[in-house]
C-alpha cells in the first residue's frame, strides 16, 4: 500500500519497493559523487577527459532498476555512467577505466567512459554516434534466432544520435523482425553544441515509433520511478516476444559535453541555472523524505558512504600499474600477436 506524506499525496511506485527506491537514490548520489571526480581529475592533470551524466541521474538510475542482471543485455552510449553503475559495475571499476590501467576490463585501452563488462550484460561500444546500435539489434537478433525468451537487450543514445542513418537502419530492422530490443533515447535537448530545434524537423522523438510500425513513448527522465514504469514495461514487452519499443526520457544535461568542452559558448548561464530547477537528486531526495522511505539521518549517512566509498575506489585505482607495452597486440589478432604472421 502506498504512504502518504503529510499534504494527503500518495507515492506513485510503480511497484517499487523501499529498498528500491533507497538504491535509485544511491545510484543517482553515486553518479553525481563520480561525475564530479572526473571532473577533478582531469583539471588535476591526472585523466585526458571526462563526460559527466549529470542531469541524467534519475533517467538512467531508473532504467537500470528494470534491467535483469544475468539474462539483459545493455548497449550504452558514452554518458550512461548510471547504467553501469546500477546493473552492477562498481566505483572501482568505474575509475579503473578513467585511470586506463590495467586491470579495467578493457585492460586500459579503451576511451574515458567506454565501460564494458561481459559479466554484467554490458556491451563495448564506439565513440562514433550510434555505431553500437546495429551491434545492440543484432544481439536482440541472436536471442530471437536461438529461440530465447525472458531476455531482452537495451540500447541507449542521445538525441543527437537518432539523426544518424545507423539509428533508423537499426530501428526498421528491429521492427522487421520484432526483435526484443528497447531503444531508449535520453534526450538532454542538446546534441554536444547543435539544440534540438536545429537538428529534427519532429522534435518529439518518441513520434517516430509510428513510421516503423512500433509503440513509442514519452517520459519525465526527471523522476525515476516514472522512468522505471516506462522501462520495465517496455522490457517486460520485449522480453515476452512483443518486440521493440522507442522510448523517449527527457532530462537536461548540466555540465559541459566534456571537460574539453565549453558549453557557454552555445548556451547561456540563465538556461542552466533555469533546468537546474528540476535537479532530479534533490527532488527525489525530497519525495523520499516526504513519504517515510528515508530519514533525514539515513540520507546524510547515504551521503558519507558514497563519497568515502568514491575516494577509497579513487585512491585504489590510481595506485594500480599501467598496460605494459608488451600487451600492446593482445586481443587484437588470432593466434600470434605479430601483426605481420
Amino acid at each position: 500500500m502506498a504512504k502518504t506524506d503529510t499534504k494527503g499525496k500518495k507515492l506513485e511506485r510503480n511497484g517499487l519497493s523501499d529498498d528500491q527506491l533507497r538504491a535509485i537514490f544511491r545510484n543517482m548520489l553515486l553518479q553525481r559523487q563520480l561525475d564530479n571526480r572526473g571532473f577533478q581529475l582531469n583539471r588535476q592533470g591526472k585523466i585526458p577527459f571526462a563526460l559527466g551524466s549529470e542531469g541524467h541521474e534519475a533517467l538512467q538510475a531508473g532504467a537500470a532498476m528494470a534491467f535483469h542482471r544475468g539474462k539483459d543485455l545493455l548497449a550504452p552510449y558514452y554518458r550512461d555512467l548510471g547504467l553501469a553503475l546500477g546493473i552492477g559495475l562498481t566505483p572501482y571499476e568505474i575509475l579503473l577505466s578513467l585511470f586506463a590501467r590495467a586491470a579495467d576490463h578493457n585492460g586500459g585501452r579503451q576511451f574515458p567512459n567506454h565501460y564494458s563488462s561481459k559479466d554484467a550484460g554490458l556491451m563495448s561500444f564506439s565513440s562514433i554516434l550510434a555505431a553500437h546500435i546495429p551491434h545492440a539489434v543484432g544481439a536482440a537478433y541472436a536471442m530471437k534466432y536461438r529461440g530465447e525468451r525472458g531476455r531482452a537487450v537495451l540500447v541507449t543514445c542521445g538525441d543527437g544520435t537518432t539523426s544518424e542513418g545507423e539509428w533508423h537502419e537499426s530501428v526498421n530492422f528491429a521492427s522487421i523482425h520484432k526483435l526484443p530490443v528497447v531503444f531508449l533515447v535520453e534526450n538532454n535537448l542538446w546534441a554536444i553544441s547543435t539544440p534540438i530545434e536545429h537538428q529534427m524537423g519532429q522534435p518529439e522523438i518518441w513520434k517516430r515509433a509510428a513510421g516503423y510500425g512500433i509503440p513509442g513513448h514519452r517520459f519525465n527522465g526527471f523522476d525515476p520511478i516514472e522512468t522505471y514504469g516506462s522501462v520495465n514495461e517496455a522490457l517486460d514487452r520485449a522480453r515476452s516476444g512483443g518486440g521493440p519499443t522507442l522510448l523517449e526520457g527527457m532530462c537536461y544535461r548540466f555540465l559541459a559535453h566534456s571537460t574539453d568542452d565549453n558549453d557557454m559558448t552555445y548556451r547561456t548561464k540563465e538556461e542552466v541555472e533555469a533546468h537546474r530547477k528540476e535537479d532530479p537528486v534533490p527532488r527525489f531526495e525530497r519525495v523520499l523524505l516526504d513519504h517515510d522511505v528515508m530519514s533525514a539521518a539515513d540520507v546524510e549517512k547515504l551521503k558519507r558512504d558514497v563519497l568515502r566509498e568514491t575516494n577509497e575506489a579513487t585512491d585504489r585505482a590510481e595506485a594500480m600499474p599501467y598496460p605494459t607495452a608488451a600487451d600492446l597486440y593482445t586481443h587484437l589478432y588470432e593466434g600470434a600477436w605479430q601483426p605481420w604472421q
